[in-house]
């Protein structure tokens, strides 16, 4: 198929309906951005028994059509969403699932560049970043149109914790993970604040005045957040799922949010081609331009050190 496809704004796809293409599509049933959702999995059933399941609360959230289908029926969706993956399992980290992963992207990717594929294509399976930078190499589509969920769900899970310690609503906090969505991200504390207020003030505002403890054990409970989940019901995806909402979200209303996805780096904090996460303008074309927030010498360090951690697992694949 070489002739452009004509893109339908109220189109996605869901490829991969494990716990969190599931969990995603349902989020997104409920989220009226879009009218039309297609699912594929590698076992047909599952994706007919996904849609049917989720298309029986349409009478409770709005007209929409969901339905299983194949690569054939995507050609035109304004985002794709990739989830498909091995599990990570109990004492497994994201890296741990490289070659798995990158195996199945490898049957998955090129069906959607043998598309001509105009949209935004969205990886979400874990370890994403190097999974973005796989389907970046392998659909060779223009950088900015491929983008991971990256550090969203775990920017979400700073600011609820701050949210928490500090009695405040978290939607108020304004804060960032950045790096490797694993276990080398950063928090980035020197720039984080609560409508404007440095972080550190606040806290003394709010009487916590132990500030390098809280920090450390803020920034460990959100690293260790999914190990935690996983440990205890074996897979995370409510908060995944509302993270894909809100980058959708984003994308489809060309919000131009500022959003903490993986995408392509070349030469910020001298890090190059490599994918991380880094806050970034999102909207209707995807990742518009990343996000210099200001990080002290010793997060840039961390910053630089994640990348090259995940530079040395992307030169270790054959892509």
């Amino acid at each position: 198929m070489s002739e452009k496809n004509v893109l339908n704004n109220r189109k996605v796809a869901v490829i991969g309906c494990g716990f969190v293409g599931s969990a995603s599509a349902f989020c997104l049933m409920q989220s009226g951005l879009f009218s039309e959702m297609v699912l594929i999995d590698a076992d047909k059933n599952k994706a007919e028994g996904e849609a049917l399941d989720i298309a029986h609360g349409i009478p409770f959230a709005g007209q929409m059509k969901i339905y299983a289908g194949d690569y054939a029926d995507i050609a035109d969706a304004a985002i794709i969403i990739v989830t498909a993956g091995a599990n990570q399992k109990p004492d497994e980290t994201r890296l741990d699932l490289v070659h798995k992963n990158v195996g199945i992207f490898k049957s998955i990717i090129p069906q959607i560049a043998a598309l001509n594929y105009q949209g935004i294509l969205l990886i979400v399976s874990n370890p994403v970043d190097i999974l973005t930078y796989t389907a970046i190499k392998l659909s060779g589509m223009p950088e900015n149109r491929v983008l991971g969920s990256g550090t969203v769900l775990d920017t979400a899970r700073l600011k609820y914790q701050l949210g928490e310690h500090l009695s405040v609503d978290s939607r108020s906090v304004h804060a960032f993970i950045i790096g490797e969505h694993g276990d080398s991200e950063i928090a980035a504390w020197s720039s984080a604040n609560v409508s404007g207020i440095p972080l550190n003030d606040f806290c003394e505002m709010r009487g916590h005045f132990n500030h390098d403890a809280s920090m450390h054990a803020i920034a460990e409970t959100v690293k260790n957040s999914a190990y935690d989940i996983i440990a205890k019901k074996r897979a995370t995806y409510y908060g995944i799922a509302m993270s894909v909402r809100r980058i959708c979200e984003a994308i489809v209303k060309n919000q131009k949010s500022i959003l903490p996805v993986s995408g392509m780096v070349h030469g910020m904090y001298g890090i190059d081609d490599i994918v991380l996460s880094m806050p970034a303008v999102v909207g209707a074309d995807g990742i518009e331009t990343q996000v210099p927030i200001s990080l002290s010498a010793d997060e840039q360090e961390k910053l630089k050190a994640s990348a090259d951690t995940l530079k040395r697992v992307a030169d270790g694949l054959d892509l």
